[in-house]
């Protein structure tokens, strides 16, 4: 097929947007890192002292479930991904909120910290800014 055998409306169609380029690659890399940092730790706590803590590892696992599903969303790109992963940012941004609410009202919920604690003060608070930031890049690939 050359050139000139093309119909103009397969030419006119438009790509799917990447969501994992530009600031998505670091959006990206952010959840890589937290999703083997969350699933990591909640499983070694999980194994070794799960009755110490069990909301607490819970937390950690259902934020590396959330953190590894957004991750997948990013990389496989286009108009379905980029809505379940806006749709998780939101989930864990509520979910962060809701957490880090707790730690700081009912201190004593908590025997030990999750990813999610004071609002993620133990990461930096990154929990709480990566959602955030996540779901304004979402919004903006939507009109890309």
């Amino acid at each position: 097929m050359t050139d000139t055998d093309r119909t103009p409306a397969a030419t006119d169609e438009k790509r799917p947007f990447d969501l994992g380029t530009g600031p998505g690659r670091v959006l990206v890399w952010f959840y890589g890192v937290f999703t083997v940092a969350a699933a990591s730790r909640s499983i070694v706590q999980m194994i070794l002292d799960f009755g110490r803590a069990p909301l607490a590892y819970v937390l950690s696992a259902v934020a590396a479930v959330v953190y590894g599903f957004i991750t997948y969303s990013l990389v496989r790109g286009g108009e379905r991904a980029r809505r379940s992963a806006l749709v998780c940012c939101a989930a864990e941004l509520l979910g962060v909120l809701v957490v880090g609410t707790w730690t700081m009202v009912e201190p004593s919920a908590f025997a030990d910290a999750t990813v999610w604690s004071d609002f993620g003060m133990g990461y930096l608070f990154i929990p709480v800014i990566l959602p955030i930031t996540g779901m304004m890049w979402l919004r903006r690939a939507k009109n890309a």
